[in-house]
């Protein structure tokens, strides 16, 4: 009747007994739209007064809300201001109940596209490192541009197997979330390919996968460290049985209960190995919530007893320095700041003159032409392949400085000494986001020539450099609208 697979159907009303039909009922209803407000831009609450579309918010997710599906928030200036990201609203709770505060080394092994990786980069409020890991390289470069796009400034993004990065970060990580490749039956009522992408040794084989990852994550955890696995599925190998076998595998991690929020639904321990403790694992079902299908486990790994040492990447982390990071895979040649930093600053000085921001000078490093304001990660890096390590502030020219796309979307109108802010339904905004040169009044900007921060309602949204009236488009190209 809704084309699912028989040997799904078989196992689902084993699994959901009388509440199967309730199952089936909700391929019938609507499925629910979400977006999450950025933490780094905008306080709690404040995306319900700015919207210009109805939100309702999400009850298990404080920064996330319900909009209908006829809206286009994507279309709006303020998606392009990384003001909110688009997110179904049961995937959204994975990176809400992780416990992350400022000043963490965070690590999102399963990262792509970024839904998850830029609710846990805001959570630190640019103090920490979050590295961003995704396996797939065309994935990881939409994961970059999603992380960019939020104003991200303390991020590392790789592009490697989970085992190649615990070679290089044993027991590195405070927190680490694992949102694991799945068979995605979860999704089913959101995205009918997933069913026709389906198999019954689909499940299996996933297992085999996750398992793999977990290993990987657990020996990147320090003790004392927290890390919570996420499937959008509802098969029980790949849920409380891969649980179960992670803590048989691994003894020092021990389950933690999660939040309770209404329409969560407690792991059942008859689907793994039968310990009890499976009971604080939280599914998700769609005839339960508003959302889609999904698990959760929140996991702690005991901290280290007395007498036992600590591996040296980790003492490391302290001391905060980056060992290797000249042999990144695709950075180019790195230069210390200690031969170019009279120039550097000089030039960056005079950029942000009259403006409030000020670049970090120990973290930053120069590859070639391109300036880069590093946080502190440590160990042996070489050979890691990086996409992006720190906040790519822009490039040296002919003795100037020329911003980035990345750094417009951290900055501020005030950090800059000059901006021109636009209401959300001038014109002039669709034009700049097109790639269009704008015209600009006398008295919309401080400065009258030189380069200005484009902002839509005091959120930035890119670069422009203003001449005789005229504001000449920086806007990045592979950014910019049809």
């Amino acid at each position: 009747m809704n084309g699912l697979p028989v040997e799904f159907e078989q196992r689902m009303r084993k699994m959901l007994g009388e509440e199967y039909e309730a199952y089936l009922e909700s391929f019938g209803q609507e499925r629910r739209y979400g977006l999450r407000a950025n933490r780094l831009k905008l306080a709690p609450g404040e995306l319900e007064r700015l919207a210009p579309f109805p939100v309702r918010p999400i009850p298990w997710v404080d920064n996330g809300y319900f909009y209908d599906g006829a809206d286009s928030p994507a279309r709006h200036p303020f998606y392009a201001a990384g003001l909110y990201y688009l997110q179904e609203p049961s995937a959204m709770t994975p990176a809400a109940l992780l416990p992350v505060e400022p000043g963490e080394r965070v690590l999102d092994l399963c990262a792509a596209p970024g839904g998850k990786a830029t609710e846990l980069g805001a959570k630190l409020q640019g103090q920490g490192v979050l590295v961003a890991n995704d396996i797939s390289n065309s994935r990881a470069k939409a994961l970059l541009r999603n992380l960019e796009l939020f104003g991200i400034p303390n991020l590392f993004v790789t592009n490697e197997t989970p085992a190649r990065l615990a070679e290089r970060f044993p027991e590195f990580f405070d927190k680490i979330l694992v949102d694991a490749p799945c068979s995605g039956e979860g999704m089913f009522r959101k995205d009918p390919a997933v069913i026709r992408a389906w198999t019954p040794g689909k499940p299996g084989e996933c297992a085999a996968m996750q398992r793999e990852i977990l290993a990987g994550a657990a020996a990147m955890l320090r003790p004392g460290g927290k890390l919570l696995y996420s499937t959008c599925t509802f098969a029980p190998e790949e849920n409380e049985g891969t649980i179960s076998w992670f803590l048989e595998k691994f003894p020092q991690m021990r389950l933690l209960p999660l939040e309770e929020h209404p329409g969560f639904s407690k792991g059942n321990p008859q689907w793994g190995d039968g310990r009890e403790e499976l009971n604080l694992c939280v599914r998700l079902w769609p005839h339960r919530m508003e959302g889609e299908g999904h698990f959760l486990a929140l996991l702690e790994k005991a901290s280290r007893g007395e007498g036992e040492s600590e591996p040296a990447s980790a003492r490391g982390a302290r001391g905060g320095k980056v060992r290797g990071a000249g042999k990144v895979k695709g950075a180019g040649k790195t230069a210390r700041l200690s031969r170019e930093e009279q120039e550097l600053r000089k030039l960056l000085e005079e950029f942000f003159a009259g403006g409030d921001f000020s670049p970090k000078w120990e973290s930053l490093e120069l590859r070639g032409e391109r300036v880069y304001q590093v946080p502190p990660l440590s160990g042996d890096l070489r050979g890691v392949h990086f996409l992006r390590n720190g906040l790519f502030l822009g490039e040296l020219k002919k003795n100037r400085f020329e911003p980035s796309q990345p750094l417009a979307l951290a900055l501020k109108p005030g950090d800059v000494p000059s901006a021109l802010d636009l209401a959300a339904g001038d014109p002039r905004v669709e034009k700049y986001l097109r790639g269009e040169t704008i015209p600009v009044e006398k008295g919309e900007t401080r400065q009258e020539k030189g380069w200005q921060l484009v902002c839509v309602e005091g959120f930035s949204l890119g670069w422009g450099k203003l001449v005789n009236g005229v504001l000449k488009n920086k806007y990045l190209c592979s950014w910019r609208r049809n």
